[in-house]
């Protein structure tokens, strides 16, 4: 109320226009990213969707690193990912897997349209790359902490994390939805695939040598 109070009538007006039209721009970012990919999309889409000018969205853009910097954080703060903490004091491995993976599927399903065109363009666009930076971060650690505990290291151990990995991929998830699989029965059968490497991985490390 006090920096209201201290903004005219007339700034504060501008001040919500020019946040209006960020969001507009932002919004067509979004689904366009979702409809086309973000390496199909370009300014004049951009313009024509949010129902700007092409210079209005340098303006508040201007360059394509901003543009996409701006695309992450609008979508990320209304689709963020799950928080391990919700999983990470659970203390049987296979359990804590599962509780995971419901979670994450889930995160896919929901963000799916644009998950798989921003994963499928990464490669293309350079500041793309530096975006998924932490999201490669964030996966590279929750696979580490469900590849611990299982009991056993070595040789195992990294086909265990091998599984872990491949069961927390969006394509993993991807290719169990398109054969009709809802979010729970993927999640189960890749706790059940790792649980049995996990099976074999324990036989193993327990064998005389």
């Amino acid at each position: 109320m006090i920096v209201l109070a201290m903004v005219s009538p007339h700034s504060y007006v501008h001040i919500m226009s020019t946040e209006s039209t960020r969001r507009r721009i932002l919004d067509a970012v979004v689904a366009l990213h979702q409809e086309v990919g973000p390496a199909a999309t370009t300014i004049s889409a951009i313009a024509e969707r949010a129902g700007v000018q092409r210079l209005t969205v340098y303006r508040h853009f201007p360059d394509e690193g901003a543009l996409i910097h701006g695309c992450s954080a609008h979508w990320s703060q209304a689709h963020p990912p799950p928080d391990p903490s919700g999983w990470a004091g659970i203390q049987d491995p296979g359990m804590r897997l599962h509780a995971a993976l419901g979670e994450l599927y889930l995160y896919f399903e929901e963000g799916r349209e644009m998950l798989a065109q921003v994963l499928r363009d990464e490669g293309r666009v350079a500041a793309l790359q530096e975006v998924m930076t932490p999201f490669w971060g964030y996966m590279t650690e929750i696979a580490g902490g469900l590849s611990a505990g299982w009991g056993f290291e070595g040789g195992p151990q990294r086909l265990l994390r091998a599984a872990v990995g491949h069961a927390l991929r969006f394509q993993t998830w991807e290719s169990l939805a398109r054969e009709g699989l809802s979010t729970e029965e993927a999640a189960s059968l890749m706790a059940d695939f790792v649980a049995v490497v996990a099976a074999r991985g324990s036989r193993e490390s327990t064998r005389p040598r």
